[in-house]
């Protein structure tokens, strides 16, 4: 399996307001099934297509080619093929990444990121506060045939690397913890949300794996996500026979920073020591990918008004954690950009530290780190 250094494509497909909010400004709403619902269906398409157009096109895959990234990671919504009215169809985006990426000689991977009723209550699950798709079969079982023509579709595209089957499922710690639990818009609408059990995720996940396998090339990777649940996966995918898979995990410093009141690095270092044993351990039995991280943190975004002190606290976490990414089988940064123009200032200085591009034209992010 190759080594991967890439990028995620985040807020391009599925939106999130944080990372782009003037999108949502006309209504006020939080997330993008309630953007849909607040605006009319051909204004709402209108912006979709505007946004899609503009905010990642041919000159972003060269310019992540020209950084040494081999890969992207391209969250994709599940009304992708447009059966979802009043939501737009996705493909001719993601065949224009495909085009582009090939070109740039730049591998895809696909990540299913949100579900009907939501998958972990976030707005990148598509609607704030709401989850429990787990509990409609039909629903479960849409999902699945989205999976389905997504490989049906790309499975035999040169660019591609493979398809992630779902996106931060979401554990009952994280559930209980989520700032998002409880703040659903319609409270009747969210009754029954709840996290996703792990026997549940088990089953979906097997019938996903079977369902991609029986259409994709060999060579392409079945990814999951570890639903937050990086040590319960022991012996799962190699009792099962599974071939050609991969684990992601989403290990944020700036989570951490929620729960623990240090923002130095040695209690960075403690808790990628934790992170990277439970990854070690995944590992005997699958390779492990760093499915999103990125280098925003208390002890740096505190001291943005000193240039020079803040590039090179940025510089000390970004190698950190890049050191302790070699163990794995790779990863992906979060995000390759929040807004579109990289010369504007961002409207809180923290946000700079989500975005790749930022990062290096700032140099908290260099190449040569990247590369060791």
């Amino acid at each position: 399996m190759e080594k991967i250094h890439g990028t995620n494509l985040g807020n391009w497909l599925v939106l999130e307001k944080w990372m782009k909010p003037d999108l949502f400004a006309s209504t006020e709403t939080e997330d993008e099934t309630w953007l849909s619902r607040k605006m009319q269906p051909d204004e709402f398409a209108a912006l979709i297509k505007e946004h899609r157009n503009t905010y990642v096109t041919e000159e972003d895959f060269a310019f992540i080619a020209s950084q040494g990234l081999n890969m992207v990671r391209l969250p994709v919504p599940y009304f992708t093929f447009g059966d979802r009215p009043p939501f737009v169809d996705a493909t001719e985006w993601i065949d224009k990444a495909f085009d582009w990426a090939e070109k740039y000689d730049l591998r895809i991977l696909l990540d299913l990121h949100t579900v009907p009723y939501s998958q972990n209550g976030y707005d990148n699950g598509g609607l704030t506060g709401v989850c429990h798709w787990y509990k409609h079969p039909d629903e479960v079982e849409f999902a699945l045939t989205v999976l389905e023509r997504l490989a049906k579709r790309y499975g035999e595209r040169k660019g591609l690397y493979g398809i992630e089957v779902l996106n931060e499922p979401i554990s009952w710690m994280v559930y209980v913890t989520a700032p998002s639990t409880g703040k659903a818009v319609d409270k009747e609408e969210a009754k029954g949300s709840g996290y996703v059990p792990l026997p549940f995720l088990r089953e979906f996940y097997t019938n996903a794996y079977y369902r991609l396998r029986a259409i994709l090339p060999e060579e392409k990777v079945i990814v999951f996500h570890d639903g937050f649940r990086c040590t319960s996966w022991n012996k799962f995918f190699r009792e099962r026979g599974f071939k050609n898979v991969a684990l992601d995990t989403h290990p944020y410093i700036f989570a951490m920073e929620s729960f623990v009141p240090f923002a130095k690095p040695w209690a960075y270092k403690i808790y990628l020591a934790g992170v990277m044993s439970q990854i070690r351990r995944a590992q005997r039995d699958i390779p492990v990918i760093v499915g999103e991280w990125c280098i925003c943190n208390k002890y740096a975004n505190n001291v943005q008004s000193d240039k020079e002190e803040c590039r090179r606290r940025y510089n000390e976490i970004a190698r950190i954690q890049l050191d302790a990414w070699k163990e794995t089988a790779g990863w992906f940064y979060w995000n390759y950009q929040l807004l579109r123009d990289r010369d504007v200032p961002t409207d809180l200085p923290w946000k700079e530290s989500w975005d790749f591009c930022r990062s290096i034209k700032n140099g908290w992010i260099t190449k040569e780190m990247m590369e060791n």
